[in-house]
């Protein structure tokens, strides 16, 4: 494993995880300026540990969340339903917290940031679904607490995790808020798990053909 960080420039081995301690959010900000272009290097920042942790996701990692992007894409548009969505994007809370989801989707609230060059949860609602995917690294649903993103889905071991957020902590549960009819933890694993092995064009066109059948 190798890790660079200079004033203009930041860089780790793929499939690394490195946790700085006792730091910032000075230092959280600096090395986001560090990172430059390089979003495959995806940073994270907690005021109440004082870490920052940095992750160097593997090929996998980034295929396993395009399938997942657009399996939910093809979800939303079987419903008629609008979105906006982000890869990738930082979600900051000043002072306190800094995160990276895989994607990001607004739905509910996608008119309140339409054509905003920057997200500032400061003003602007958070997304209303957040998607990881963890290979490299393990995610807690408390890392998005002060984030307040109603519904959270975490990717690991071939399993969708869901947790919705209830006002005070996450909640896991069994059922999408966002899509209440579909039985997606048991739908969806099946055709990330196809697009990693047989091709993500084949995974998504014959899920496209099973949800037709659903909602028709």
């Amino acid at each position: 494993m190798y890790l660079t960080i200079t004033k203009n420039l930041i860089d780790l081995s793929a499939g690394s995880e490195v946790v700085l301690r006792h730091q910032t959010w000075t230092d959280y900000e600096a090395i986001l300026v560090s990172r430059q272009d390089n979003a495959a290097i995806k940073i994270y920042f907690d005021a109440l540990t004082q870490e920052i942790q940095l992750m160097a996701p593997l090929p996998e990692h980034g295929n396993k969340s395009d399938t997942l992007t657009d399996l939910v894409k093809v979800l939303l548009k079987k419903h008629g339903q609008d979105w906006q969505c982000f890869d990738p994007i930082t979600l900051k809370r000043y002072g306190l917290k800094g995160i990276e989801p895989d994607a990001c989707f607004y739905i509910e609230n996608r008119r309140a940031i339409l054509g905003k060059a920057q997200i500032d949860l400061e003003f602007d609602p958070p997304p209303d679904l957040a998607i990881e995917i963890d290979v490299t690294s393990l995610t807690r649903p408390e890392d998005y607490a002060d984030i307040k993103i109603p519904e959270l889905w975490l990717y690991r071991d071939r399993t969708l995790l869901i947790y919705l957020w209830d006002g005070q902590q996450y909640q896991a549960s069994t059922v999408s808020r966002l899509f209440p009819i579909i039985p997606v933890i048991q739908i969806l694993p099946q055709y990330v798990e196809m697009a990693w092995n047989k091709g993500s064009s084949i995974a998504i066109r014959e899920f496209e053909q099973v949800i037709s059948n659903k909602i028709s």
